[in-house]
């Protein structure tokens, strides 16, 4: 059977830049193809080239015919006035399905999509729940290949649960864009590469995102190794070159024109192997003090409902929390009351005295006319950092601007770009506490790995909101999870969040299960260790080891003469020491939940 997309040597370029040259790319049945690469790599272009939306410069897109492709694109905005079941109406009649059949299928789109009520205005739905009214719009007419552009970025972990779910589930192919490594891994039975690094200008690989990620190392060290052996080769010919050879044989001819191309070919390999990473370094006030703030007993209503209640936590100098929970229950409001924007409606929070606090907002609010130059650098032509002036077009480079690209207004730049600008904002600030509320949102993945390695070298206190499963897992010393109905608990990972979750979902699971009829008994599976799990327990033991230390350092400060001696000193230490011995316990219960799976 022919492929569903056939795209043969597609070029785009915006003026004189172009995203990608000769591309060519085939979607058949059963891909699920993860599209990765740098910002401005053109993966979003090269998405609505394959949807039919834009026209490539030169190359075509063959569709099977019949076939039915259906794209999602980044934002997924409503017109106000139009409700849940105004939208799928809408769909369904442009798809022209039988008016008889509508209603039928409205319910059965709705409750796939989870939408417990279809009369809410879609306008006014969180920007989660809009994503998965799109996805529920793009699904009516049963595509063949859906195309979807970072579809996770503004979905919870339940929402991204439920996406994986459904593109496991699903008959039809799929095309997305996405960063979020642990989606790549669990939905993607092949990964594509689009990247000016490699020959074709892309890489392919058939498997998870784990296997990509060796034959990338493969493919890369293959690369280099021609590469030299091409220097060695060219510097000979070179030789030969200066030595003045007269073109009057055939042979002669066809040496010197082989040593041209030669040149050529290693000046090529040598423009694609130029990989620029971003120079995020986040950097912490001079601050003595550890304990930075604490929460006893903190609770917050909204109305009649409780989003958490007796909340105790204590902020340390190290202490790097990972914030989840699904979207309204309670994160940012609980980044506010660490801000002081808002007060607790029961228990007390105190902070360090000119505690420095360096937030970023998941709105990301910056002023869409002011040029970069402007953005980077408000005051002038240079920037503070770390105590040295800077200029603002070195500052720009380090974040990947082009010196061109310093007169444009920020309303030209990618999702990517402009949460770069935010980073190289906040980056002049020394903070004790960095709130990063979705900081990773349109950020590729060699940006990721930069924003996590400064993230574990930041020496202040962290509290981290992300859907980012795998940032969360490598950068959190403790997660902190809510669950909007007035639960807050403390975890080592991740996955132990997600162990709270099933057991409280459990009863209503059991009760659920009550009314269905009665199934054969299920063959008992044998656990294994997935691979992103191996990665988490080939690691943990370092990480009990560093937790081991963090907490002898925290009893030897509280037994200190000095600091025992002193109420207010030995207070902090022994809330110190507390907070280090609940990550100990926590990080060895994992170890022994990853070891009884290991067997």
């Amino acid at each position: 059977m022919p492929p569903i997309l056939n795209a043969q040597s597609v070029s785009k370029a915006f003026g004189a830049a172009p995203l990608f040259r000769n591309i060519s790319l085939t979607v058949s049945e059963g891909n699920r193809t993860g599209l990765i690469g740098p910002n401005g790599a053109g993966k979003s272009t090269l998405l609505s080239v394959l949807a039919g939306t834009q026209q490539p410069d030169s190359g075509e897109v063959a569709v099977r015919k019949r076939a039915r492709v259906a794209c999602v694109a980044q934002d997924s905005l409503y017109p106000a006035g139009l409700t849940v079941r105004d939208i799928l109406e809408r769909a369904l009649l442009a798809a022209h399905i039988a008016k008889e059949e509508r209603e039928g299928r409205l319910r059965e789109l709705a409750g796939r999509a989870g939408f417990a009520a279809i009369d809410a205005d879609a306008a006014s739905l969180s920007r989660g729940w809009r994503k998965r009214l799109a996805i529920a719009e793009a699904l009516v007419v049963s595509p063949d290949v859906l195309l979807l552009d970072e579809p996770t970025n503004h979905l919870d972990l339940a929402g991204i649960r439920w996406l994986e779910e459904l593109l496991e589930e699903a008959e039809f192919a799929a095309v997305i864009v996405s960063h979020d490594r642990y989606f790549l891994e669990n939905v993607a039975n092949e990964i594509v590469e689009l990247n000016r690094i490699y020959a074709d200008g892309l890489l392919r690989v058939r498997g998870k995102f784990s296997r990509f990620l060796e034959e990338r190392q493969a493919y890369l060290e293959s690369q280099s190794r021609e590469q030299e052996s091409l220097r060695n080769r060219v510097r000979t010919e070179i030789e030969w070159l200066r030595r003045g050879p007269k073109a009057r044989t055939t042979k002669s001819k066809a040496r010197i024109g082989s040593a041209h191309e030669m040149i050529r070919k290693l000046a090529d390999m040598d423009s694609r192997s130029v990989v620029n990473n971003a120079g995020i370094d986040f950097h912490a006030s001079d601050r003595k003090t550890r304990r930075l703030i604490t929460l006893e007993d903190v609770s917050f209503k909204v109305g009649e409902r409780t989003l958490f209640e007796k909340l105790s936590f204590v902020f340390t100098a190290g202490t790097r929390v990972g914030l989840v929970g699904a979207n309204d229950s309670g994160k940012t409001t609980l980044l506010r009351l660490l801000r002081g924007e808002q007060e607790p409606s029961s228990g007390t929070i105190q902070r360090a005295d000119f505690l420095k606090i360096v937030y970023f907002s998941q709105l990301r609010e910056i002023d869409p006319t002011l040029t970069l130059r402007r953005a980077l650098a408000p005051d002038g032509d240079t920037v503070v950092y770390q105590g040295r002036q800077i200029h603002v077009a070195s500052w720009a480079a380090r974040f990947l601007f082009t010196g061109e690209q310093l007169n444009q207004p920020v309303e030209r730049l990618s999702g990517g770009e402009r949460a770069r600008v935010l980073i190289a904002r906040l980056m002049l600030d020394p903070a004790d506490l960095l709130l990063l509320d979705e900081p990773t949102n349109d950020l590729d993945i060699p940006t990721l790995e930069i924003l996590e390695d400064s993230l574990l070298e930041f020496p202040g206190a962290l509290v981290l909101v992300t859907h980012d499963r795998y940032l969360l897992d490598r950068v959190s010393t403790t997660v902190l999870g809510l669950n909007g109905k007035g639960g807050a608990a403390q975890f080592a990972g991740y996955a132990q969040w997600e162990d709270w979750q099933a057991e409280v979902e459990a009863p209503k699971a059991k009760a659920a299960a009550k009314t269905e009829p009665a199934s054969a008994p299920k063959q008992e599976t044998k656990k294994k260790l997935s691979y992103l799990e191996a990665r988490e327990f080939a690691a943990i033991e370092q990480r009990v080891e560093e937790a081991d230390a963090r907490l002898d350092i925290a009893k030897a400060r509280a037994e200190d003469p000095a600091v025992a001696t002193n109420a207010a000193a030995l207070e902090e230490a022994l809330a110190e020491m507390e907070a280090a011995r609940q990550a100990v316990d926590a990080l060895y219960a994992r170890w022994a939940d990853l070891t009884e799976k290991a067997g």
